[in-house]
């Protein structure tokens, strides 16, 4: 089963390159972020075209997340429950035994911000909810666009970034209380290149320069840690015209 996650920074824009890497890489299930599209402007006709299923929660512009599955989703739950929210940032449905949660976490703009607040208490909400989730499905894979890059490692320029939004302390310590609750990095199971990221600014030739931070994550409890064979990030459709900034992470399990 290979699970993966992309922030496709408006699905309407990148819809081409969505198809065409279903096509090449055929996952199982893939988590989008950023979908920038109403649920009435969802391409559900050339997804399922495609040979996929589709559940998604979607607003106008901003935020809005899917899932895109092989197999039938059941059980689809839109947000969370512990933190009622009118940007559209969550779903999670269940698929072929395992609940998969696609998740756009806020950006958080400054250290310090009002947007930052709203982070942190996002990620308060989350923590909560999921450690009921992981109860009620010992199976689950959390993926998305966390908006923290977890470790030094992570980051191209750890001096400069140090502090900063993405990487701030609170922003860490949120990311390894996701872990306490019994998840594991799936990236970090395996040996991986230094200074690979997830997202590059579109600015100051970031992607040529792999000026990045890996800020994407799929993040597996336990049983699912234990099957999982490969993982990494693809970043070939930041290649692309008209790219995303963010690249497709992914991981196997057996």
């Amino acid at each position: 089963m290979k699970i993966a996650a992309w922030n496709v920074n408006s699905l309407k824009v990148r819809l081409p390159h969505l198809l065409d890497w279903l096509a090449t890489e055929n996952p199982d299930v893939i988590c989008l972020q950023e979908l920038k599209l109403e649920d009435d402007k969802f391409p559900r006709a050339e997804i399922e075209a495609a040979g996929y299923h589709a559940a998604f929660f979607g607003q106008k512009t901003y935020n809005g997340v899917a899932l895109i599955s092989r197999h039938p989703i059941e059980d689809v739950c839109l947000g969370n429950p512990h933190y009622p929210d009118e940007q559209k940032r969550l779903i999670s449905g269940t698929i072929n035994g395992v609940r998969v949660v696609s998740a756009y976490i806020p950006n958080g703009q400054a250290v310090g911000s009002e947007k930052y607040a709203y982070k942190l208490a996002w990620l308060d909400g989350l923590i909560t909810w999921l450690g009921e989730e992981i109860k009620a499905h010992p199976q689950l894979a959390l993926c998305g666009d966390y908006n923290i890059a977890p470790d030094d490692r992570d980051v191209h320029d750890p001096k400069r970034w140090t502090g900063e939004i993405l990487c701030s302390e609170p922003e860490r310590h949120a990311f390894q209380r996701l872990l306490d609750l019994g998840l594991t990095d799936s990236f970090r199971l395996f040996e991986q290149p230094e200074k690979t990221f997830s997202w590059w600014d579109y600015r100051m030739l970031g992607f040529q320069k792999n000026l990045g931070l890996r800020i994407d994550h799929i993040l597996l409890s336990h049983p699912l840690a234990g099957r999982c064979t490969a993982a990494g990030v693809d970043r070939a459709p930041r290649k692309l015209e008209r790219p995303s900034d963010h690249a497709p992470v992914w991981a196997t399990l057996d």
